[in-house]
């Protein structure tokens, strides 16, 4: 047989989750897909342990504090991107190559138009944005370097983002875990020759991330270029067709948005530290202690929640594939075992990071102290940990359910739900709750309370669309039925009339 036939059968066969063992398939496509997100995450602490051996002491919280802001931003491209995986991943399972190729050649130049809008937006409302976030004096200095180097690259960001969004649909999740090793070693070695050789500070991880998302988005389009499916890139047919991209934004602008506001949630609650931060230690200490702290802890808490978080990231694609081919069996069988992986993974994780807090929180700069702003950042960090990660299987349930609910085309219902439960219920809390008492354990406490909401209103819909499905594909069969049975009647009817 030719090898290019094999190829093909062999890609196809890689692609489809519709069929085989499910817990095996599932556990095939997620692991590479969860392994390159710990990478994803692994570099960019790299970045802040990096930060944090320059000559600014507020590098650490400087970069720290901008991360509501840029993936306020950067939620808007992502959004669209995993839109994207949905449309192509369905297209995929109905075998549909006319309608995956449009999917597909739209996605990319869409991404990369709107990668281009969305970093000029965050590049002019930077400094503006951060000032308004409380963040003063140096602090606010360095982290407008940062964010506006990064929102420079965010064309090539959202091109690996489309990218990589293609081949989780086709079912490719090694391609991105190989690229991501590789654009991450030049990540690593760029990050320690700019701060270390170079004496640069914030503006050389940032140039160092710009760079290693380029090396991905060249080696992941390469690597399109040279698909066997329908999914294969022709720089030809590089067009936006409307039709396609309409239905793209119907799944992925309300992930988008639901983003997008999360992340402005997530700044009035780094405004409410910063806040804390001054009132404890003052806007012109030597550095900042609580915003430090909290930017330690949630760079550790997040190797924690990107394994959760792969697992419901992976179910798009596997539930959109199976309800394109109306497996709805399959579906809830998958179900099933994602909701126990989830929570397994959920209380293993953070378990683990508890037992090593100490040690990781080192890498960081922050160690136990008797007083001063070390203790300050070192309790800050801890606190976080304690009332955070005891319950953290809710937000391994919550992104699950977000996941299936995209993947069955209800993406509305998954944002809805994620607003009101998580973001509207922040604001509040921090206007009434936080305002009468205004801690930073308080703060923290809105997480997993958010959490519960959420996932369970999340469980509540999939299991009343999964019962829709399977209406109304039995009322389909029994219609198909009723047609077989009028058609032999009929053929039995002539046949009669011929013997006469």
């Amino acid at each position: 047989m030719d090898s290019s036939v094999k190829t093909q059968r062999r890609a196809a066969k890689n692609a489809d989750m519709t069929e085989g063992g499910i817990f095996g398939k599932f556990v095939a496509y997620a692991l590479p897909f969860m392994l390159t997100n710990l990478l994803q995450v692994l570099y960019n602490a790299a970045d802040i342990v990096v930060v944090g051996l320059s000559h600014e002491a507020d590098a650490v919280g400087a970069v720290g504090t901008t991360t509501a802001f840029v993936n306020l931003i950067t939620g808007l491209f992502i959004g669209c991107s995993l839109g994207a995986e949905v449309v192509i991943s369905r297209a995929v399972g109905r075998k549909d190559g006319a309608e995956t190729e449009n999917a597909v050649h739209t996605a990319l130049l869409f991404g990369v138009i709107f990668g281009a809008f969305c970093g000029l937006l965050g590049f002019f409302l930077a400094k503006p944005v951060l000032a308004l976030m409380g963040n003063e004096a140096k602090l606010l200095e360095l982290a407008s370097v940062y964010t506006r180097i990064y929102f420079l690259g965010l064309p090539v960001i959202a091109l690996t983002n489309f990218a990589v969004a293609v081949l989780h649909a086709e079912g490719d999740s090694k391609t991105p875990f190989v690229v991501l090793t590789l654009s991450g070693v030049v990540n690593v070695i760029l990050n320690l020759v700019l701060v270390l050789v170079a004496d640069l500070s914030v503006e050389g991880v940032a140039i160092a991330t710009v760079v290693a998302n380029a090396v991905s988005a060249v080696l992941l389009i390469a690597r399109l270029l040279k698909d066997k499916t329908a999914c294969r890139l022709r720089l030809k047919k590089l067009r936006i067709h409307m039709k396609t991209l309409g239905r793209i934004v119907e799944v992925g602008l309300p992930a988008a948005v639901q983003s997008s506001l999360f992340s402005l949630s997530n700044m009035l609650i780094q405004s409410s530290i910063v806040k804390v931060n001054n009132a404890v230690a003052g806007a012109e200490a030597a550095y900042q202690p609580v915003v430090k702290g909290n930017s330690a802890c949630s760079s550790v808490e997040g190797f924690i929640y990107t394994v959760i978080d792969s697992v419901g990231k992976a179910s798009v694609s596997f539930v959109g594939q199976n309800a394109g081919a109306k497996k709805y069996d399959r579906l809830s069988e998958f179900l099933k075992i994602a909701y126990l992986t989830s929570f397994v993974v959920g209380v293993m994780s953070p378990a683990i990071v508890l037992l090593l807090r100490n040690p990781l929180l080192a890498l960081y700069g922050i160690r136990p102290a008797a007083e001063g702003l070390d203790k300050i950042a070192y309790d800050t960090a801890v606190t976080r940990m304690l009332i955070m990660f005891v319950p953290y299987f809710t937000i391994a349930f919550m992104q699950l359910g977000s996941g299936v609910l995209q993947g069955l085309g209800k993406a509305v219902s998954a944002s809805v739900s994620s607003l009101i439960g998580a973001c509207l219920f922040r604001v509040i809390w921090i206007f009434t709750v936080f305002a009468a008492k205004p801690t930073i354990e308080i703060i923290y406490l809105s997480y997993p309370i958010s959490w519960v909401l959420v996932a369970l209103s999340h469980f509540i819909m999939i299991r009343k669309t999964l019962k829709k499905l399977r209406a109304s594909a039995s009322e389909t069969a029994e219609e198909g039925k009723a047609a077989n049975e009028n058609a032999e009647t009929a053929a039995e009817a002539a046949i009669s009339v011929d013997k006469k």
